[in-house]
């Protein structure tokens, strides 16, 4: 008996054993034409092992478990999951399939698998969106598609990015892409949460934009968020914690070289003072003077470090909980998400609450409805005004390092405390006693009817809204010297109510004719409305500043309180027929009529046609089974669309209500405002795109090549009026003028690598455009759109492109050569002054002197995985670009205000005449700035934009947990950038940084901007 167990209990173990070795092989061939495939995937379902074809196709493999699957997947290929219970040999045939090919892609009013595309169309999931924790979309797409150029010009919490498609295409009008969200137009995209987005498509030509005809120009951006999914209900959580530093400075004077600037300053002042006077500091910096800054052997007591004292680390979070599912019938989706960011700037924040859901039903078998509806609460705290005032960017630069943040007994300490210097507030009391709250409240959503006629023929209704209630409250404290002190402290609120609804109502027909021949045509009606009202108050000279903006009531000096509503509408008529022949010969036209109320009487209806075209050469006989060419499409499209984003009531004559004195009292007036001009109209855009895409070994190699040709004619422009014309406004809307963007699109995707333990891909996109202003005025005569500071920074000139900046050429400074001294003489000025480049009469010459917008752009990107662990980077590379440092002027022209950079250390002296900075001198007698070749530098830049280690839980592990994905991940953003400019970061706009704003005179002038922060990032995403 006991031998008969011990045999027993062998035989099992042995079994096991044996089981444990059950080999199996095979060959993996193409089900097409049998040819063998090399490099298939093989894993054993459930485990961590696997194995790949060799170049024969065939492999072995060990298998262990039980009831043994392996799933054998290939590029370009169906995979399989076969049982190899009681087998040894498993031979196995794959079909050949091309999942991008098949991929459904979101145009305007509609569906269609991109391998039925004409037009220039780029598709980006939502995980390759949200690859890097951001507050946005418009900063999630930065270096992701080729031919959208990103500009991430404000690193304030909560700000937005700059989105141009294909260039800069207009003047006054604005230049931001049409934003559709779930089919609701004109979406702000900022209030999106980017962790609600499913996918993004790009339309950029004019085949694909022309459907949305007068609001197509600038390009347009489809964003689906996510909706429920047949099954069982799936629960995603997302969370992100993160730490923002600083990491690249601007070094001023510290208090030892401060103290020796100034004095050497006025010291310097006899030789620049015409009468030859001798100067000195109007209080000599000493202990005696200010005991609480010197010791009593007259060295400064602080040597603050301003930097460091205001731009702190700051940590910031990101929740999302998304849950989907549904039956055949019925799909359903609600997502909570919570944002909470802080800036490096004391107090700078931003938090968003959102909660979105979505239904939809099958009611009958011809009655689909559904909906969404999204609700966003967002606070948005600012604590710097974006223009360069004297606000905490600046000051940072410009307070003294010899006073401290606060004196020993919790006074603040600032400029101010030292006569003769520009009496700003320190950064950090700035921060924190002068601040704007931006509160918005959202609701945006749709509600749509879809009704199957017949198999062939749908009609759909959708109701399209988009509210939200913002207030936006500023507060600037009573002792705050030179920002509103003499006011006794000031406080205003700007509250708004905005709509915006639109109805869109279309007949869908997809005809198959025969097997040869099918199409779909689109018939459709739409009307829009949006609008706001605006109320305004201001109040001044508060008894305490706790009151601030909470009980305006508070303050003694009513200064404002002013309504204002306005509001506008579209109607349009819209269809688009596209064609099939074959698989392999695509056509489509589309047309939009549209009616705009901004427009003049003359002019408010107008049509946007296109064509577009696409031969499927991959699909021809000669290429069919061809091995290496998987896909080929050559497409061409031409076409017109329009922009009406002017703003409301240009083309109306208009009066301004005001108020005058008359008999001692106050009376209201009327003042002729503005001329109107009943002939204006929409800009055009007329582009031709001519595209290749190409697909190489199964896929694993894809490469889209696009060229371009837009030119945008009736340029809405701000045209000058003579003041005699007695309008408060001295221009008027026109439309003259034209612009042409032209350049190459480059997107290369590869699968360099895959096996079942390792897998690398890379992904390269590189974009150039040249911009070229055609026609302007009717004299073509330069025209300067401003901003202006210390005169024209840019000009728009025939023949040269938009974006280009204007100024001085600086030679140097002049030296004590005989020479020299003779040329500085015929302009009065002196040795260690700044040296120009003079017209032959004196006169200052002007002349371009760089530009705003890159000449090309491209991103490099990679993936590996290994096992469990995965690591991606994307490096970012922008060339042939400047950004103006216009900073300069304060922090190296005006010794004696405020402290200087620390090139003032390389200023002009008798023994060092080789450089660009003028000799310091006592501001009384500084030499006049302007805007030049020294301040407009290289903006090229090479930025390590994103690099990711991510590590995800295997199989067993997530059996145990019940979840179906768990995944851990590390990253930095802004990891490095190499760059030859001397500010912050090139990549700059301080003027106009946000959504909604035509920011085109503006990019990349650097007048004290907030510094861009390293993020370091831990992420957990999980899915039950």
């Amino acid at each position: 008996m006991k031998k008969n167990l011990i045999y027993s209990i062998l035989l099992t173990l042995l079994s096991l054993h044996t089981m444990a070795q059950v080999k199996i092989s095979g060959k993996v061939t193409d089900a097409k034409d049998n040819s063998a495939l090399p490099g298939v995937s093989i894993k054993i379902k459930g485990t961590q092992g696997g194995t790949q074809t060799d170049l024969n196709g065939n492999y072995t493999i060990q298998v262990t478990s039980v009831k043994p699957v392996l799933i054998f997947s290939y590029t370009g290929y169906a995979s399989q999951e076969i049982s190899t219970v009681g087998k040894t040999v498993v031979n196995v045939q794959l079909a050949g399939t091309s999942s991008a090919l098949n991929e459904v892609v979101v145009i305007g009013y509609g569906t269609v698998k991109k391998s039925d595309l004409t037009g220039a169309v780029t598709g980006i999931k939502g995980d390759q969106l949200n690859d890097k924790p951001v507050a946005n979309v418009t900063q999630a797409l930065q270096g992701k598609i080729a031919g959208v150029e990103v500009s991430v010009n404000s690193t304030a919490p909560g700000a937005g990015a700059k989105v141009r498609i294909r260039g800069i295409g207009s003047i006054n009008s604005n230049v931001d892409p049409l934003y559709v969200v779930d089919g609701v137009v004109g979406v702000d995209p900022n209030s999106i949460n980017p962790l609600d987005i499913a996918s993004a498509e790009v339309l950029k030509d004019a085949s694909s934009t022309a459907i949305y005809g007068s609001r197509g120009a600038n390009g347009v951006i489809m964003i689906t968020t996510k909706r429920g999914r047949t099954g069982a209900a799936t629960i995603t959580y997302d969370d992100n914690f993160n730490v923002s530093e600083l990491y690249r400075h601007l070094r001023t004077l510290n208090s030892a070289e401060f103290v020796k600037v100034y004095n050497e300053s006025f010291a310097n002042g006899q030789k620049f003072d015409p009468a030859g006077g001798v100067w000195a500091p109007p209080v000599a910096l000493n202990h005696a003077n200010f005991p609480k800054l010197f010791d009593a052997n007259n060295n400064p007591i602080y040597d603050t470090n301003w930097e460091k004292e205001t731009y702190k680390p700051a940590f910031s979070q990101s929740h999302q909980l998304n849950i989907q599912g549904g039956s055949e019938k019925s799909l359903y989706s609600l997502s909570l998400g919570y944002f909470n960011q802080n800036g490096l700037a004391p107090t700078s924040a931003f938090k968003r609450y959102t909660i979105k859901m979505t239904m939809d039903n099958d009611l009958k078998s011809w009655l689909k409805v559904g909906g969404s509806i999204n609700l966003i609460s967002s606070r948005q705290r600012l604590v710097t005004d974006g223009n360069g005032g004297l606000n905490v960017p600046r000051d940072v630069s410009e307070e003294v390092p010899i006073v401290p943040v606060k004196y020993p007994d919790g006074t603040w300490a600032g400029n101010y405390d030292i006569a003769g210097l520009e009496g700003a507030p320190n950064p950090v009391q700035v921060a924190n006693e002068r601040y704007t709250l931006n509160n918005n409240l959202q609701m945006l959503g749709n509600i749509y009817s879809l009704f199957h006629i017949t198999k062939e023929l749908d009609f759909k209704t959708d109701f399209g809204y988009n509210l939200s209630a913002q207030k936006n409250n500023f507060y600037s404290a009573g002792d705050l010297p030179h920002l509103s002190q003499d006011q006794g402290g000031v406080a205003n609120v700007n509250a708004y109510n905005n709509y915006y609804w639109q109805t869109e109502n279309y007949l869908t027909w997809n005809k198959k004719i025969n097997e040869r021949q099918r199409f779909t045509a689109l018939l459709g009606i739409s009307f829009q409305q949006q609008g706001y009202a605006r109320v305004r108050s201001e109040t001044q000279n508060f008894i305490d500043d706790i009151f601030q903006y909470h009980y305006e009531q508070a303050g003694s000096v009513r200064s404002a309180n002013e309504t204002q509503d306005e509001k506008s509408s579209l109607s349009s008529y819209y269809a688009r027929l596209t064609y099939n022949l074959d698989e392999k010969y695509l056509f489509t036209a589309t047309g939009r009529y549209d009616g705009s109320s901004r427009f003049g009487v003359n002019n408010k209806y107008a049509f946007f046609p296109s064509v577009g075209a696409a031969w499927r050469v991959s699909q021809e006989n000669f290429l069919k089974d061809n091995h290496t060419i998987t896909n080929m499409k050559l497409r061409a499209s031409y076409g017109t669309s329009g922009n009406q984003e002017i703003g409301n009531y240009r083309s109306l004559a208009q009066i301004q209500p005001s108020t005058t004195v008359l008999g001692g009292a106050a009376q209201s007036t009327l003042l002729p405002s503005y001329i109107g001009n009943p002939n204006l109209k929409w800009e055009r855009s007329v582009q031709f795109d001519a595209g290749l895409e190409l697909g190489l070994f199964r896929d694993r190699v894809n490469l889209n090549l696009d060229y371009y040709n837009r030119t945008t004619k009736d340029l809405l422009l701000q045209a000058p009026i003579p003041w005699s014309a007695g309008e408060t406004n001295a221009n008027v809307y026109k439309n003259v003028g034209s612009v042409r963007n032209s350049g190459v699109e480059v997107s290369l995707n590869t699968l360099n690598v895959k096996t079942p333990d390792f897998e690398w891909s890379t992904n390269f996109i590189f974009t150039t455009n040249k911009n070229k202003v055609l026609k302007l005025n009717d004299n073509g005569a330069d025209i300067f759109p401003g901003p202006n500071f210390l005169g024209q920074n840019f000009v728009i000139r025939v023949g040269e492109p938009i974006g280009s900046f204007y100024g001085m050429t600086r030679l140097g400074t002049y030296s004590t050569s005989a020479e020299d001294v003779a040329e500085a003489a015929k302009h009065s000025l002196k040795p260690g002054d700044r040296k120009y480049i003079y017209n032959p009469d004196g006169s200052n010459y002007y002349s371009i002197i760089g530009r705003a917008y890159p000449k090309w752009t491209g991103t490099f990107s990679s993936s590996f995985r290994y096992k469990a662990f995965d690591f991606s980077f994307d490096i970012r590379f922008v060339q042939g670009v400047n950004t103006a440092a216009n900073f300069k002027h304060s922090v190296e022209d005006r010794q004696t205000l405020s402290n200087s950079l620390a090139s003032v250390l390389n200023a002009w002296t008798p023994n060092n005449q080789n450089t660009y900075i003028s000799q310091v001198r006592n501001y009384k007698f500084a030499q006049d700035s302007h805007f030049d070749t020294w301040w407009v530098e290289d903006g090229s830049f090479i930025r390590g934009q994103n690099f990711t280690l991510g590590y995800t839980l295997p199989q067993p592990v997530l059996k145990k947990l019940h979840a179906n994905r768990f995944r851990i991940y590390a990253s930095v953003q802004n990891a490095f950038i190499i760059t030859k400019y001397t500010g912050y970061d090139p990549e700059v706009d301080t003027f106009n940084s946000s959504y909604g704003s035509n920011g085109s005179f503006s990019q990349n002038l650097d007048f004290f901007s907030n510094p861009r922060p390293r993020v370091w990032n831990l992420g957990l995403q999980v899915t039950f």
